[in-house]
């Protein structure tokens, strides 16, 4: 108890979410009680897992619950529980700090619509600050299992906040909120049994609150003396996973997915198998409707929480499913695993990878039913997180035709970038004579859709893939085909169409070889080759890879990563028909001819999204011929 109060200030990320989040979840503040005694749970289940190797910290106490007690006059509210505490330093650490990783990014996402600003807060995690929602101000008195002292923390939620020794008979932490005068609703045993029983039933720890006795005594009769009120658990106080699918309504899953996660939107779907036999496990796993904001961060916090017999063991347990699949909630409960396993152990242990391989095979399943029975809310899913599929589907070998299947991509049949199909559907409905899976990578969907290098694909009526994300080059190098079909990307030099002639193609080079060698002696330094092209029909120039040439994509990756990249040129094609084509053919002025050839080679790579190597010489070319133009 020696040491003294101690006031600090928050930082100014943090008051900037306190105050943005009392404005956004204020309608909804009711969540502040369920925050709270999950915030309880989980400090109980640290502390079970914390018995396993030290028995001595539960042997005065191992009736663990949560108690939630009121004062109407004082208009106060309690929320109490016997789990594992907090000392000085780490109350300072976590009431202290409520930026974290992203902090600053996640606020720059804010856009003042009250209904999207909460469904990003509420993904964001706001736990314990829920608190300032209904509270002035709110006295945190917790001690550490096993420590003799406790500590007050206390603050009204604005600039700063006080720490300062106390007491308190036990281990554990007591959060004491100063309801405002327009939250004294909060301080009523019927409302706040009501929130319990709504929010919290699933909470594995009995929450408890005291009796309310009626008085039944006749009107004028002296009251007797009663005995005080004793506690009563208001909730089921029983782990969701571990009842039967039958006995749960939907409503119940939904609250569990909001307690693992954190988030205040419902779940897109979810997952509950119980397997038994050799090896035997409970999973119970939630897609989120919207991707979280550090989706993109490979070192977020990401995982299940994982118990062994009902024991809580580890949060964001990552071993039990792939990188791609970090945005997956639940919980996995194995009755095989040793109750002091270890992050370490985890990795290395088979009846995990049995378990992450079977979890996988679940969740894939789950999102191949939702895309069948359910393609508006399986379209919703993919808009939020096609890109880490995709990661999975050039990732996972063992589960590549699954996820390939899983797949979703805009079509030039299709009616915008948002209107996807997947690669079934688009075999379903191929083209007479088509054995291959045409697609297009380009920098956006216009510049895929509008690509000139699909002109005589569109032409002959075969779609083709739009790809446009910035990992789609790489997700084609490990995708060869799909239920052996090729794929074929229509950018490179070995475009096979229905229907072409070799010989036509011969022909038609040897017709043009005077103009091809032309061109090649003016851009012997920028192209590999120089040929007449097969695939235009509206655009007079563009630009193709080689078989084994690396893309622009890849190059953009490659260039923002600061890696070096493979000296590769691309092939220049042209179309002898288009009238720009044959009025460069016909000048006769050698200086006048490189100018125009270095237009349309620039203006090849525009069209790829492609910013011209030159772009100063681009323009000045431009404008001569302009001028030129001007003056004739």
């Amino acid at each position: 108890m020696a040491e003294t109060a101690e006031t600090f200030g928050f930082q100014t990320e943090a008051k900037q979410l306190l105050k943005l989040m009392i404005h956004s979840l204020y309608s909804n503040r009711e969540i502040f009680l369920r925050e709270l005694i999950s915030n309880a749970s989980d400090a109980i289940d640290k502390l079970r897992f914390q018995a396993i190797g030290n028995p001595a910290l539960i042997s005065d106490d191992s009736d663990f619950h949560i108690d939630v007690t009121f004062d109407s006059e004082a208009n106060t509210l309690t929320i109490a529980d016997n789990g594992i505490g907090m000392t000085r330093a780490e109350v300072i650490d976590h009431l202290g700090t409520i930026a974290k990783s992203g902090t600053a990014e996640f606020l720059s996402k804010l856009s003042g619509d009250q209904k999207k600003d909460t469904a990003l807060i509420g993904q964001f995690g706001v736990g314990f600050y829920s608190a300032f929602i209904v509270a002035d101000e709110v006295e945190v008195i917790t001690r550490a299992a096993g420590q003799p002292d406790a500590v007050c923390w206390k603050s009204k939620g604005e600039d700063q906040f006080s720490v300062d020794a106390s007491e308190r008979a036990g281990r554990g932490t007591s959060v004491i909120l100063h309801l405002k005068s327009e939250s004294k609703e909060f301080a009523d045993g019927y409302r706040l049994r009501t929130i319990v029983r709504r929010y919290s039933d699933h909470i594995a720890v009995p929450v408890r609150m005291l009796e309310e006795k009626v008085d039944s005594g006749e009107k004028g009769e002296e009251k007797e003396e009663t005995e005080a009120p004793k506690f009563e658990v208001v909730n089921q106080a029983k782990a969701l996973w571990t009842r039967s699918r039958t006995d749960i309504k939907d409503e119940e899953y939904k609250e569990f997915y909001k307690h693992v996660s954190h988030d205040f939107e419902e779940p897109l779907t979810w997952s509950h198998n119980r397997v038994e036999g050799k090896l035997e496990y409970t999973s119970l796993l939630f897609l989120p409707k919207r991707a979280p904001y550090d989706l993109w961060n490979r070192e977020a916090p990401r995982g299940l929480k994982l118990y062994v017999q009902r024991v809580f063991i580890i949060d964001e347990a990552e071993q039990f499913l792939p990188l791609y699949l970090r945005f997956v909630k639940g919980v996995v409960d194995s009755n095989d695993l040793p109750l002091n396993v270890s992050r370490e152990i985890l990795q290395q242990d088979e009846r995990v990878t049995t378990i992450k391989n079977a979890l996988t095979k679940r969740i894939l399943s789950t999102l191949s039913t939702l895309a069948e029975k359910e393609p508006e809310n399986y379209q919703a899913f993919w808009n939020e997180f096609g890109e880490v599929m995709k990661e999975g589907a050039g990732e996972d070998f063992a589960n590549r035709e699954a996820l390939s299947g899983l797949l979703r991509f805009a079509t030039t049949k299709g009616d915008g970038e948002k209107k996807t199909v997947g690669l079934d559907a688009y075999l379903e409905r191929k083209a007479e004579g088509q054995d291959k899976i045409y697609y297009v990578v380009a920098e956006s969907f216009a510049h895929a859709a509008n690509s000139p290098h699909i002109e005589v694909l569109k032409e002959k009526g075969i779609e083709v893939l739009l790809m446009f994300d910035r990992i789609d080059e790489w997700l084609m190098t490990n995708l060869r085909d799909y239920k052996d079909v090729q794929f074929q990307d229509a950018m490179r030099a070995d475009l096979a169409v229905p229907g072409d002639k070799k010989n036509d193609a011969k022909q038609a080079d040897e017709a043009n070889k005077s103009l091809s060698d032309r061109i090649k002696a003016v851009l012997s330094d920028k192209v590999e080759d120089v040929r007449v092209s097969h695939r235009l029909l509206k655009s007079p120039a563009c630009l193709v890879l080689g078989q084994f040439a690396m893309g622009a994509q890849m190059r953009r990756i490659f260039a923002a990563s600061g890696q070096s990249m493979p000296e590769s040129k691309p092939i220049f094609e042209y179309n002898p028909e288009h009238p720009l084509i044959k009025r460069l053919d016909a000048e006769s002025d050698e200086d006048r001819f490189g100018d125009l050839t270095l237009i349309l080679f620039d203006q090849a790579a525009l069209a790829e999204g492609e910013a011209p190597a030159d772009a100063a010489g681009y323009v000045h070319r431009l404008n001569e011929l302009l001028l030129d133009l001007l003056k004739g």
